[in-house]
């Protein structure tokens, strides 16, 4: 396998025929821990291409399967058909190296979370992405055909299901026969495709709306994962917000409202109810695992964090979201974190 490089990528390139003698920018991005991310541009096209790292990029070991691009190239393979103005178009691959490469989202386009941590929370962007998600789970769940063959879950296990829920298991034990039902029940449920990391970090925002990215995590498996970790996002901005918590809280349920509106394939209480568990883990995961948010760095925003997923998942067991937020604002207020 050849590592690519901002200085051997335009050889590369070239030799694989995919760009020609011309003059080539070459840029490395930012922001991902698991794969190598280039925007090139060259006078005919600008792309963006996508090599697997085999050790992700975190204080903590983490290994993955270096063959996890190819789950992603092939998902976005299916989904750009039906959601082509969110999902990029595959454009060219070489197995061999593990790469490939996709078109570029509108060069306007910035990444969510960071106009989120900035203080732009713009409710419009939080019910596309219920839109978009929900009908994400509706069309795979009514075609299950389109999906079948993404049954293999062992990517997801190592990027989601150890680092973040058994790392859990191990880190807080007091929870461990708490969250193993919800494993279990998370791997053998088999009812849409999850993205596995549908999140801030991965919605570009643009002014035709946003486009999605990473889908390496993407599976034939349990659509409620995608709520509870989408909202843990969300609730782990209004703790470090305070003074935008509430419009945080607008924001939860502006996707909630773009979600319901285009699902169908299973009543939304159930979602709701088994999405909120996701939710408790996803939060004490971005703390407690292998990968925790680079934006929580103050004790007592964690001690927040801590205090509001064992309330949810001990203690309160909440089955409606509009349950969580006032938990959520009650722990912060124990917390000080006004």
């Amino acid at each position: 396998m050849l590592e690519l490089t901002t200085d051997n990528l335009a050889g590369y390139l070239r030799g694989q025929g995919w760009i020609g003698p011309g003059p080539v920018q070459v840029e490395l991005l930012a922001g991902g821990v698991s794969n190598l991310v280039f925007r090139v541009r060259t006078p005919e096209r600008l792309f963006v291409l996508k090599q697997s790292c085999p050790q992700l990029r975190t204080q903590d070991a983490w290994y993955s399967d270096l063959d996890r691009v190819f789950r992603e190239q092939e998902v976005m393979e299916v989904l750009h058909p039906v959601l082509p103005e969110t999902v990029p178009q595959v454009l060219f691959s070489d197995r061999k190296n593990y790469v490939f490469a996709m078109s570029h989202a509108p060069e306007d386009a910035q990444v969510w979370k960071q106009q989120l941590l900035s203080g732009a929370i713009d409710l419009a962007v939080g019910r596309r992405a219920g839109v978009v998600l929900g009908r994400m789970h509706e069309i795979t769940a009514c075609q299950p055909q389109l999906v079948e063959k993404f049954s293999d879950r062992n990517v997801f296990i190592q990027l989601r299901v150890d680092p973040f829920y058994r790392r859990i298991q191990v880190r807080l034990p007091d929870l461990a026969t708490v969250v193993e039902p919800l494993i279990q029940h998370m791997l053998h449920t088999r009812q849409a495709l999850c993205h596995g990391d549908f999140s801030p970090k991965n919605i570009l925002t643009h002014a035709a709306g946003f486009t999605l990215v990473d889908y390496e995590t993407a599976h034939l498996g349990d659509p409620t994962m995608d709520l509870g970790f989408f909202l843990s996002h969300l609730i782990l901005k209004a703790i470090k917000l305070a003074s935008l918590r509430e419009r945080c809280f607008a924001l939860t349920k502006a996707f909630w409202e773009g979600y319901e509106s285009e699902v169908q394939f299973r009543r939304l209480a159930e979602l709701q109810a088994r999405g909120i568990e996701h939710f408790a883990v996803c939060l004490l995961a971005r703390v407690d695992g292998t990968s925790p948010v680079d934006y929580l760095t103050e004790e007592r925003h964690k001690e927040a964090v801590r205090r509001i997923g064992r309330r949810i998942i001990l203690r309160d067991r909440p089955r409606t979201w509009d349950a969580v937020p006032s938990i959520v604002a009650d722990e912060a207020q124990q917390g000080d974190l006004a």
